[in-house]
């Protein structure tokens, strides 16, 4: 009788943890997907005033780490409340203005918009591929999260040092160890979510967006490199 007892509320409280978890994921990436028309909108701000053309390298890089780092703060102390909600729409439409430099030079270039395009459906691919990975792999991946994090500070500090530097193949190289560190920590990501490692869909969605964000603009970069038709 006991043992009935025990593995009926073992696999109720197992099938409410699971609905829990696919809860926190439809709502991560409910939002993801909202939070894609603030950045848009940022992005077109950006773009038609140009903005951001009057900075030069180093207060643009000092409004984005004071935005983007003082924004992120205000995200993670209200992710409990709906105030969460609004300081990471505000997030990225804050982003997608900070994008605006990129996507300028690359409209710049004859088949810009293409190109443009190009980038957003390989990053949908990347994503794509990710949320399959993270719901097929059943190996837990927690380990890799301080290898990536290191991977991404060392790829912000070399990518500052080169602002300065400009060096053709730093920035290259950058390029591609950004995608890759980048689609790593989406996988990771989303596998926290999938395995109940982040509960909070505000913080999910945040670190995915952030994943989503660095592959577009590496990717995005890479195309105008090696793609970019000149008027």
């Amino acid at each position: 009788m006991n043992d009935s007892l025990n593995t009926h509320y073992g696999t109720t409280f197992g099938t409410g943890l699971a609905a829990d978890r696919q809860r926190v994921l439809r709502n991560t990436y409910w939002l993801l997907a909202l939070s894609m028309l603030p950045t848009v909108l940022g992005a077109w701000i950006g773009v038609s005033t140009g903005i951001l053309a009057s900075m030069g390298t180093g207060m643009s890089m000092i409004v984005f780490f004071a935005g983007a780092y003082g924004l992120m703060f205000v995200i993670e102390k209200t992710k409990d409340s709906s105030t969460g909600v609004a300081a990471l729409l505000a997030f990225t439409f804050f982003m997608g203005l900070m994008l605006s430099r990129l996507l300028a030079a690359v409209l710049g270039f004859k088949n810009g918009g293409s190109l443009i395009m190009t980038a957003f459906a390989g990053t949908g691919a990347i994503f794509f591929a990710m949320a399959s990975l993270a719901t097929v792999i059943k190996r837990d991946l927690s380990s890799m999260g301080k290898f990536l994090f290191i991977g991404a500070i060392i790829i912000m500090v070399a990518g500052i040092v080169n602002a300065f530097v400009q060096s053709s193949a730093l920035m290259l190289t950058l390029l591609v160890l950004c995608m890759a560190v980048f689609s790593a920590f989406m996988l990771y990501d989303i596998k926290r979510v999938v395995d109940g490692g982040e509960t909070n869909y505000i913080s999910a969605t945040l670190a995915i967006y952030l994943d989503l964000y660095n592959v577009f603009q590496s990717l995005l970069s890479l195309l105008g490199i090696f793609g970019g038709e000149r008027e």
